[in-house]
C-alpha cells in the first residue's frame, strides 16, 4: 500500500520534489502526433509508483513515443499532495498522473485536474470486480483508469491450524488455542466486519456516494462492532492496545495462528519461515465480510494541452502496464484476464471480489480519525458497540461540516 497512502493528510517524503519538476512539463508543439511541421508533441508523466516501476513505464512510454513522434518524459514524483495539485493546475504541469490512490480522486476532481475518461476505456467487464469501476467513478462519471488493487485477507499458519475455519465464529474458538491478532483498532482492517451485515461509510447510490447518509451506526455496523469488542473484552484474544507491529511480529514468529493484513506483509511472513496460506475472511453470522479496497489509478490532467496524445499513451500503459505492476511492483492486477501464478496474489484477488473501495470523495478526510478513535474506546471497554457506532456517525458529520 503504502498502507496509509489512503490518508489525504499524509505528506510523502521529498515535499519539494513535485514543485521542482513543474518546469519539466513544457507543452511545445501541437497535439497532432507530429503535425505537418514535424515538431514533436511533448508529454510529461508523473508517477507515484516505485522507482523500478517508473523505469519500466518509462521504457513503454519511450518506445511508444518513438513510434508516434512524441517526446515522453516519465518522472518519479515523491512530492506532497498539495504540491502535486498545484503543479497540475499550472500551465506547465504533468499531462498524466500515474499510480496514485483512488481515494484522493474526489479531491483531484474538485481541484479541476482530472479529465473525464473517454467512453469505453474503463468498463466493468474488463476488471476483477465492479468495485474497481466504482473506485474511479464520481457522480456517475469516470475520472481515472485503474492499474492495481489491494485489500486485506486472513493469513493462516498451517503448522498451527490444521483445517481452515469456515466462519469467524469457528475461528474464534480455534483462536483460543492457536491465537489471533491484528491491528483491530485500525478502521482499515476492521471495517470488513461492520460491512458484513450491511454497515457502510457513505451510501453508494449506483456509483455516487452520499456523504449525508452515513451507515457506521446502523444495525449491521453495531453487530460488527460487537464482534470486535468481544474479540478483546470477552474472548481475550488480543490486547486492547494491540498494534500492527506487534501483531505482525507475533505471526512472523509463529506465535499466532491467524492474522489479518494485506499483500505488503507477505514477505515478512516468508522471511519468518512461516508455513502459511492466505484465504478470504470467513463468514460472520453467515455473511461475507467486505474489507476495504485501495486502487492505484492514473488520470489525464484536465489542464493538459495535449490530451488527445495523453489518452493514446494511457491506452499503451493500459495494454502493457499490468505486467509492470505484477512482475516489477509485485502488486495485484485489476485486469480479470491477466494470468497470475503467485498463490498469495491469487488469494488477495479472490478476497478483492467482495471488497468495498474506500470512499473516493473529499469527505473521506472526515472518516479516519473518528473511526479509529472509537475503535480504541470500544476495545478498551470505555464504550459499547452502539455508542461507538453513533459516535462515529456524529463525529464524521461534524468533520464534514468543517470541510465546507
Amino acid at each position: 500500500m503504502g498502507k496509509r497512502s489512503k490518508l489525504l493528510a499524509v505528506v510523502l517524503a521529498g515535499a519539494l520534489a513535485a514543485t521542482s519538476l513543474v518546469g519539466c512539463g513544457g507543452k511545445s508543439g501541437t497535439d497532432s502526433n507530429g503535425g505537418g511541421s514535424g515538431e514533436k508533441t511533448t508529454l510529461t508523466v508523473w508517477s507515484h509508483f516505485t522507482t523500478a516501476e517508473v523505469e519500466e513505464f518509462d521504457k513503454i512510454a519511450k518506445a511508444w513515443g518513438e513510434a508516434n513522434n512524441v517526446e515522453v518524459t516519465v518522472v518519479e514524483d515523491q512530492g506532497d499532495f498539495q504540491a502535486m495539485i498545484q503543479a497540475a493546475q499550472s500551465d506547465n504541469g504533468p499531462d498524466i498522473i500515474l499510480g496514485v490512490p483512488h481515494d484522493n480522486l474526489g479531491t483531484y476532481q474538485k481541484a479541476g485536474i482530472t479529465a473525464e475518461v473517454p467512453s469505453g476505456l474503463v468498463s466493468a467487464d474488463k476488471y476483477t470486480s465492479e468495485a474497481i469501476v466504482d473506485s474511479v467513478t464520481l457522480d456517475g462519471k469516470i475520472y481515472a483508469v485503474p492499474f492495481a488493487q489491494e485489500t486485506t485477507a486472513l493469513f493462516v499458519n498451517k503448522d498451527l491450524v490444521k483445517s481452515n475455519p469456515a466462519t469467524m465464529e469457528e475461528l474464534v474458538e480455534m483462536a483460543k488455542e492457536v491465537g489471533f491478532e491484528y491491528d483491530i483498532n485500525n478502521f482499515y482492517f476492521s471495517y470488513a466486519f461492520l460491512a458484513a451485515n450491511g454497515g457502510y461509510v457513505y451510501k453508494n447510490n449506483n456509483g455516487t456516494l452520499d456523504p449525508t447518509d452515513i451507515g457506521l451506526g446502523n444495525d449491521g455496523s453495531v453487530k460488527g462492532l460487537q464482534f470486535l469488542s468481544d474479540l478483546v473484552n470477552k474472548h481475550k484474544l488480543m490486547a486492547a492496545d494491540i498494534n500492527s507491529d506487534i501483531a505482525k511480529s507475533d505471526f512472523a514468529a509463529g506465535k499466532t495462528g491467524f492474522y489479518i493484513s494485506g499483500p505488503w506483509d507477505v514477505q515478512t511472513a516468508k522471511d519468518g519461515g512461516i508455513n502459511f496460506e492466505i484465504i478470504p475472511l470467513p463468514t460472520l453470522e453467515g455473511k461475507a465480510p467486505q474489507p476495504l479496497m485501495g486502487v492505484q489509478v492514473a488520470f489525464v490532467n484536465a489542464n493538459s494541452k495535449n490530451q488527445e496524445s495523453a489518452w493514446k499513451l494511457m491506452e499503451e500503459f493500459i495494454a502493457k502496464g499490468q505486467d509492470v505492476i505484477y512482475n516489477t511492483g509485485h502488486r495485484i492486477p485489476v485486469d480479470k484476464d491477466y494470468v497470475v501464478d503467485d498463490v498469495y496474489t491469487k488469494a488477495f484477488m479472490e478476497q478483492a471480489k467482495t471488497a468495498n473501495p474506500m470512499p473516493n470523495i473529499p469527505e473521506i478526510q472526515a472518516m479516519w480519525t473518528p473511526a479509529n478513535n472509537n475503535l480504541q474506546l470500544l476495545s478498551s471497554g470505555q464504550v459499547d458497540a452502539k455508542t461507538a457506532g453513533q459516535n462515529m456517525v456524529d463525529q464524521v458529520k461534524e468533520g464534514i461540516s468543517q470541510l465546507q
